[in-house]
């Protein structure tokens, strides 16, 4: 749902444009508002989820998919559809934060990695859907079916979510303890395997949250939070989003007509998910920096030679599909680096105690930052140009090169207690990790 609700707005675009009569600037608000309601969606969803339980805030989730699915679908003003917006917004922040969360509480250790992994695969996987429906209805160029019918995946998202047992660790926050001792004998079924499960609970939950306490007391937790931050605006500022969100306008720049605009976006869908696979089976043998270096010096130069491209003019066909490949080469490099690793760095960094609020921080301005980027394009776009555009995103790229390099730990093999002892130690950012 949260892919799907991410990438169906790109092929909507044109269709709604002409319907509405909306300016580029009013197109921008279209799609940025649903990150707005995201932002605000992923810092009230840590205290529905301590009140409510993952399990009942996951569903809240899903009505709200669904509702704002059906607005978006039936809206009757661009007004009706930037509200529709604002609750897929709220829905999209309430999963990204539940979601996680949810997977990491009741997965068996043995798969836990695995299994938010795959929720980042999900996310990827539910992009390309939403190109590829967007495809299938952009010959009858009727939108509203493109954003309505989300709302089937979401009723049953709704259904699943029904069936599933509530986490275990929230019940024994809040004293349920018969309760979750009979959740983990489902899940897990042995006995000394639940005992010892209880038992690491009840030490985790020794460990209260204090995070803002510590943020205001604290100078090296302030550096954690902060470098969570400028992790989540560097991965906004690679401009991937940017693609994700505009990808038929930027083909269309290219000189392809509608059909192939759609098509090519699916293609860029599609290359999105194959390439999580490489950091998924790099990760923990590269290690985090030198995945990040590879990553951004790719999309330094596929966003480069885009530029370029658009700057010389594309004047042949065989120029349109050297300038579509280096696009594609951009989304690679994300996809194999920044995408999934920044995630996982901004989690790592953060001491126990305040593990919550760091990475509530970071989930907030990701979601800010993306706002920002969606709004910005068009208006870039006209403003600069299109070459200049895309060179200023290939700097930005350039520039976390030296980030990474500066700022970035290398936490290939390190347990989070020895990341914390280092960062509290005073120890520069870089050095915390090996």
């Amino acid at each position: 749902m949260f892919g799907l609700d991410v990438g169906v707005i790109s092929g909507a675009q044109q269709f709604l444009q002409k319907d509405f009569g909306v300016s580029d600037d009013t197109l921008g608000w279209i799609v940025s508002t649903m990150m707005m309601g995201a932002a605000v969606g992923a810092v009230v969803a840590g205290w529905l989820s301590s009140q409510l339980g993952r399990k009942r805030t996951l569903i809240l989730g899903a009505v709200l998919f669904v509702a704002g699915s059906v607005l978006c679908g039936c809206a009757w003003t661009t007004e009706v559809l930037i509200v529709g917006r604002v609750v897929l917004g709220l829905a999209i922040g309430i999963a990204s934060f539940t979601a996680p969360l949810y997977l990491a509480e009741i997965a068996p250790e043995s798969i836990r990695g695995a299994m938010i992994s795959l929720y980042q695969l999900m996310i990827t996987i539910g992009i390309l859907l939403a190109f590829l429906s967007d495809t299938a209805f952009s010959y009858s160029g009727n939108w509203r079916w493109m954003l309505g019918v989300i709302a089937i995946p979401g009723a049953l998202f709704l259904f699943g979510v029904a069936f599933l047992p509530e986490s275990p660790r929230w019940l024994m926050m809040k004293s349920r303890h018969a309760e979750a001792e009979q959740v983990l004998q489902k899940l897990v079924g042995n006995r000394d395997a639940v005992a010892r499960e209880i038992g690491e609970i009840r030490e985790q939950l020794k460990t209260p949250q204090r995070g803002w306490h510590m943020f205001l007391q604290n100078r090296n937790f302030r550096r954690s939070v902060w470098l969570g931050v400028l992790l989540q605006v560097m991965q906004q500022l690679t401009g991937m989003n940017v693609v994700m969100y505009y990808a038929p306008r930027i083909f269309q720049d290219m000189g392809y007509a509608t059909a192939a605009q759609m098509w090519f976006t699916a293609v860029v869908g599609l290359v999105n998910v194959l390439a999580t696979f490489i950091a998924i089976g790099l990760v923990d043998k590269l290690g985090r920096k030198p995945i990040l270096y590879i990553g951004f010096v790719v999309m330094t130069i596929g966003l480069g030679v885009v530029g370029t491209m658009m700057h010389l003019g594309i004047h042949d066909h065989g120029q349109q599909i050297f300038t579509v490949a280096m696009l594609l080469v951009f989304i690679v490099g994300f996809a194999m680096s920044a995408g999934p690793l920044i995630w996982a760095l901004c989690a790592e960094i953060q001491p126990l105690k305040g593990r919550d609020f760091g990475i509530g921080c970071s989930t907030f301005t990701n979601w800010v930052a993306n706002s920002l980027v969606g709004y910005s394009f068009l208006p870039l776009l006209n403003g600069i140009g299109q070459a200049e555009t895309f060179w200023l995103y290939a700097a930005f790229n350039a520039v976390f090169i030296l980030f990474t390099f500066w700022l970035v730990p290398e936490t290939k093999g390190v347990t989070l207690e020895q990341i914390e002892r280092k960062l509290m130690a005073g120890l520069p950012l870089r050095q915390i990790g090996q």
